[in-house]
């Protein structure tokens, strides 16, 4: 049993560490905090992360200097409509030896790394997206019936445009389910963008550093597993993501405005990450605001309006914030 006095220590030395991480991070990628721990968050927890935004806004420099930052192998894939499976994972070619036999031979394709970018996603056709679904999951591929696992720690981070933008595919419900967090990266404030011309426009420009190791990122996702979370705050995220449930007896009140709600991935999702969140804000234990901060980019991407909910008009956003409030409030009652 983990002694408590060791575990903060632990928890705090972690903190101190994944400070220095996002100031790094921060001098590249300006003026996006909450972008930044969100990914962070991410990989703390062992997942993957979908940034959803324009292009032109930073995404694919936040990946380049997460890789850097965090000590990890990257590898990245610009997905586009003629992209083919065999060109994330890999094929098997014949080779002929010096005395005449031949024997297949494995190339190991770019997903063989610790961390993947995986650049607008949604312009690849679905059975090339297809191919992300095992290594997402289960942290390895299978090519040609011969099981083959990918590095440790395994991170996919994948960039997609919006999509009404013409030449996109939607990703299909069970990929998206994979992604731990859905972030939203909008435009910059005024005084955000004069910083990134001042920054990016001169005669050099920052270079991060590396603050973690690929060891040291697995030790502190099992650091993340065994931080404390207390009662209310579980029984917060279920009642959330139990009443964005249509057809369970807490969501008879969003039956007629969701297709399908949250599976268990999501709640196991909000667990890991209130966790991360804390710790990224100095604080020993999460709390209901985590909660509530995390619900969007947790549960947005694993919903579905219904028709008649766009045709009055919702979004899931309003959704999901109307249910925050409703849950969290009643949870500070009790």
């Amino acid at each position: 049993m983990t002694d408590p006095a060791n575990l903060v220590a632990e928890i705090e030395a972690l903190g101190a560490r994944l400070g220095v991480a996002k100031a790094q991070v921060n001098q590249r990628f300006i003026g996006q905090d909450k972008v930044v721990d969100l990914v962070l968050a991410a990989m703390l927890c062992g997942g993957h992360a979908l940034l959803v935004g324009l292009p032109g806004l930073g995404k694919t420099l936040l990946v380049d200097t997460l890789s850097t930052v965090m000590g990890l192998k990257g590898s990245r894939i610009q997905f586009t409509p003629d992209l083919m499976p065999a060109d994330i994972l890999g094929s098997e070619v014949l080779d002929s030896g010096a005395d005449g036999t031949r024997a297949f031979r494995f190339i190991e394709g770019p997903v063989f790394c610790q961390l993947l970018m995986a650049d607008e996603i949604n312009r690849a056709s679905p059975r090339t997206q297809s191919a992300l679904l095992q290594a997402m999951q289960e942290k390895e591929v299978t090519v040609a019936g011969v099981h083959r696992p990918l590095g440790r720690p395994f991170h996919v981070l994948a960039t997609q445009n919006p999509i009404e933008q013409e030449g996109t595919y939607p990703l299909p419900e069970a990929q998206l389910d994979r992604f731990l967090v859905q972030v939203d990266v909008e435009y910059p404030t005024r005084a955000t963008e004069r910083d990134i011309l001042m920054a990016t426009t001169g005669a050099v420009e920052a270079k991060a550093v590396a603050v973690f190791s690929a060891e040291e990122l697995i030790a502190a996702q099992s650091i993340i597993r065994r931080m404390p979370v207390g009662e209310a705050v579980v029984e917060a995220i279920l009642d959330l993501v139990r009443a964005c449930r249509p057809g369970e007896p807490e969501g008879r009140a969003l039956e007629g405005s969701l297709s399908w709600g949250p599976g268990p991935r999501a709640a196991q999702a909000l667990m890991l990450t209130v966790r991360a969140r804390a710790l990224l804000d100095g604080r020993l234990v999460p709390g209901l605001a985590d909660v509530a901060a995390l619900a969007r980019p947790v549960l947005s991407h694993r919903m579905a309006l219904s028709f008649a909910a766009r045709a009055r008009g919702e979004t899931l956003g309003g959704l999901i914030d109307r249910v925050v409030a409703q849950t969290l409030r009643l949870e500070a009652a009790a």
